[in-house]
């Protein structure tokens, strides 16, 4: 992604162009290196690396939440992970617009509280209902604080700088995804898993204190809200489909509720994109996917999201449940995907365009091979760091890197500068929300076989390994060499 922005010529857009872009440069940046600049790409940083070091974190809290939450099924607690994901994919694209509407600075700083404040929920929550809530309310603020901050940065920072200030704001989500793992795992072990969500507070506070003069140079772009209706359609439907896999076989897959939450979510969601197809300001940015090359990427993202999403939660529950690991050693285990994931990362970023297209592809058989070979008798109650787990991490740490990176390049590539972050926003929203939906099949699956574990995550590993095939071939699929986008 790094290395796209840095070839555009990022030229403030005319207003009018700006409706279904969260985040634009301004019509006045700073000079390069200014320390306006400066404070604006640090502070949107810690806002990225809190926001997706949140996203890794609960992975490794996860098994020790189910313990303190006997009572409740294992395929309602997947609600906490499954939860924030939904909400933050359905508000992303309404929450850049809305702070184009009511100025940037003002609404990240709100942003900011609000995530604290529903961290703080979470951390409070006495029962699995009153958690599940609170997340919900934790990734719609974590929504927020993407575009806004992202759209911060970008009003500050001259057109020739804006390559750089991508890559670190880029960096600091690639590095929460690398700390996650160990930083959540020393907090569970120390201090209990609500302390994944305290810690949260004081990053804010400091954060909103650093930030405090963001507001001076607020500008309102837009000329209205976003389509409030469209945003709820969108979020009642991704998260009436996710109950629909997550409670099927519970309920039945027959069943009323399971077909009711079905269709209701189908049905919501043809609404939300009817909406958005001649809303202003729309919930989803159907405009967008007029790129062929654009809808393919978002596509690919979608599929591959489930996938990922499901083998990042199945690791720490096997680590704990199959291995019986500490929290501790879980987190040192699954440290080894997150380091592999950022060097190919870097790697990838730095890959000639021309070559990105078949690199997209080996990192999607390199996270299949990963997640085949985990579904093997190779992989049983007998732990196996070095033989199995390190290998496995490797190809599949390695696998997410390669594919964030090029899918992330080829979202920007696809679209003119002035939607590119827009662009990067729309990805991130189906990311989540094919990330939510692979959280839902890893309940259906472990629901599906209750008492046996192991027969539960060679399936699952299984189904992640089919699904990453299929992004593979969508990696593959030719897209037309020349396509405008208005």
């Amino acid at each position: 992604m790094t290395d796209v922005t840095a070839r555009h010529d990022i030229s403030p857009p005319h207003p009018e162009r700006e409706t279904n872009s969260p985040a634009t440069p301004s019509t006045s940046p700073e000079t390069p290196g200014s320390s306006a600049a400066r404070r604006a790409l640090l502070v949107a940083c810690g806002a990225a690396f809190v926001a997706f070091l949140d996203l890794s974190v609960v992975n490794i809290a996860f098994p020790e939440i189910t313990r303190d939450y006997p009572h409740t099924a294992p395929s309602t607690l997947t609600w906490v992970v499954s939860g924030y994901a939904v909400a933050f994919a359905a508000f992303l694209t309404p929450a850049g617009q809305l702070a184009d509407a009511l100025g940037r600075g003002r609404v990240f700083l709100y942003a900011l509280a609000g995530f604290a404040l529903t961290s703080l929920l979470c951390a409070l929550a006495p029962g699995a209902d009153w958690l599940i809530a609170a997340r919900l309310l934790q990734g719609a603020t974590a929504a927020f604080l993407i575009p806004a901050g992202l759209g911060v940065v970008l009003s500050v920072t001259a057109p020739e700088r804006i390559g750089v200030a991508m890559a670190g704001w880029t960096a600091a989500g690639g590095f929460a995804a690398t700390v996650g793992p160990a930083v959540g795992g020393a907090l569970v072990d120390w201090f209990g898993w609500r302390s994944v969500f305290v810690i949260n507070v004081p990053i804010c506070l400091l954060l909103i204190v650093a930030g405090w003069t963001l507001t001076r140079r607020d500008i309102r772009h837009g000329d209205g809200l976003p389509d409030l209706l469209g945003t709820a359609a969108t979020a009642l439907g991704i998260g009436a489909i996710v109950a629909a896999v997550t409670q099927g076989q519970q309920w039945g897959w027959g069943d009323w509720r399971t077909l009711v939450c079905g269709l209701a979510g189908l049905a919501l969601l043809g609404l939300a994109l009817w909406r958005s197809g001649r809303h202003a300001r729309p919930a989803i940015a159907v405009g967008l996917w007029r790129s062929h090359r654009y809808a393919l990427v978002n596509a690919t993202a979608f599929v591959f999201g489930a996938s990922m999403f499901a083998w990042l939660l199945a690791g720490p529950l096997w680590l704990d449940s199959v291995w019986h690991y500490s929290v501790l050693q879980s987190a040192a285990a699954m440290t080894v995907g997150a380091i592999a994931s950022m060097v190919t990362a870097v790697i990838a970023g730095r890959t000639p365009v021309a070559a990105q297209r078949w690199l997209g592809v080996l990192g999607a058989l390199m996270f299949a091979a990963s997640t085949f070979y985990m579904a093997t008798d190779a992989w049983n109650g007998t732990p196996a760091l070095w033989s199995a787990w390190v290998p496995a991490g490797i190809l599949g740490g390695g696998g997410i890197g390669i594919l964030i990176t090029v899918l992330g390049t080829a979202a920007a590539r696809s679209l003119p500068p002035q939607r590119f972050a827009a662009g990067v926003g729309m990805n991130l929203t189906a990311r989540q929300s094919g990330g939510a939906l692979g959280v839902a099949i890893l309940a259906a699956v472990f629901a599906a076989n209750p008492g046996q574990p192991l027969t539960a995550f060679h399936t699952l590993f299984a189904v992640c390994g089919a699904i990453a095939v299929a992004t593979a071939v969508l990696a593959a699929l030719p897209v037309r060499s020349q396509e405008s986008l208005a």
